[in-house]
């Protein structure tokens, strides 16, 4: 593993791409105890000023148990290549198989946090915020229609406190 901690305010980063196009792994735990699944939902930008991630996780993931109990969480972003992996990640439950081992992907800790040396970035982000989704909060009803048959969302803010590039 080979990577550079990088002062977030030097980085070239396109989140439009690299979140919805090439999609992440928000991932909790260490090494030893983590989760991982794949998402395209997320924002980035400065508030309270801090540098934050906001990912959303459904109430009924298992990574969602592992956001609640832990401080932290990570965010790896990887290129076009490991499409595969990703997808395998976002369509199988950590509950029913070790998706590391599934996909290739090697678990490393990055200041004590589970991430992937295969990324080509990750944020460590330390949670300053959670929300639960809820119908009544949402203006626009017709979003409500990614919610037919799947729970509701959890928001969670994470002021972005490392950031580490491949070498």
């Amino acid at each position: 593993m080979s990577f550079k901690k990088t002062d977030i305010y030097n980085l070239d980063f396109n989140p439009y791409k690299y979140i919805a196009k090439d999609w992440f792994l928000v991932t909790s735990g260490n090494a030893a105890d983590y989760n991982t699944m794949t998402a395209s939902w997320g924002q980035t930008g400065f508030i309270w000023r801090m540098p934050v991630f906001t990912t959303v996780i459904r109430t009924n993931r298992k990574t969602f148990e592992y956001t609640e109990k832990n401080e932290f969480f990570t965010i790896s972003f990887f290129s076009e290549n490991y499409r595969d992996a990703l997808n395998f990640c976002g369509t199988h439950s950590g509950r029913d198989c070790d998706k590391a081992k599934e996909t290739g992907l090697t678990v490393c800790e990055l200041d004590g946090n589970a991430a992937f040396e295969q990324a080509d970035m990750v944020f460590v982000c330390r949670k300053v915020y959670a929300q639960d989704m809820t119908e009544d909060a949402f203006v626009d009803k017709n979003i409500l229609e990614f919610y037919k048959n799947d729970p509701y969302h959890k928001a969670y803010t994470g002021e972005i406190v490392s950031v580490y590039v491949k070498e």
